[in-house]
């Protein structure tokens, strides 16, 4: 019973804090308009939030190469540099155009190993306002099945607030 009431008590309180840095991020960002500046200080911000994030950044959808993203605004190792939509878990979420929450990453059919530590991932496509994919929002941990619906639904939030408007 008591453990129970502490997962429910750690969800409590991560759910909290995504509420109330998605209002840090809304208030930071207020009116900047520059794409790499949002990304850069989302990048910073969640990565700077949680223990178990592990990398956390942007892939950009390359304009000058169909269906390729490059690495963009993160916090972090060193990230793979490009990434086609048909390799990997940030390929498949660019490529489906949904979340992406993989709690083993080395079960994963086409996973790319950036790092080697990374054990879980979520990665989140980025729309913008007309409802184009301009990036991804890739978040790895060093621990398994790292991610929740909670982590999912709030990233999914942060997201849309910061880019599709």
């Amino acid at each position: 019973m008591a453990e129970a009431f502490n997962d429910l008590t750690l969800s409590a309180d991560k759910a909290a804090r995504y509420a109330e840095l998605a209002q840090e991020i809304a208030s930071v960002l207020d009116g900047e308009p520059n794409l790499t500046a949002r990304m850069a200080t989302v990048a910073s911000m969640l990565a700077a939030s949680f223990d178990h994030y592990f990398w956390t950044g942007f892939y950009v959808v390359d304009p000058d190469r169909e269906r390729e993203l490059v690495v963009g605004p993160y916090q972090g190792t060193l990230g793979c540099l490009r990434i086609a939509f048909d390799r990997g878990v940030c390929g498949a979420a660019a490529r489906t155009g949904a979340t992406q929450r993989v709690d083993d990453v080395h079960a994963f059919p086409g996973h790319i190993a950036c790092d080697g530590r990374t054990r879980s991932e979520i990665v989140v496509p980025v729309f913008d306002a007309a409802g184009r994919l301009i990036a991804v929002l890739d978040v790895d941990s060093d621990q398994p099945a790292a991610f929740d619906d909670i982590d999912q639904s709030a990233l999914e939030t942060i997201v849309a607030a910061t880019f599709s408007t």
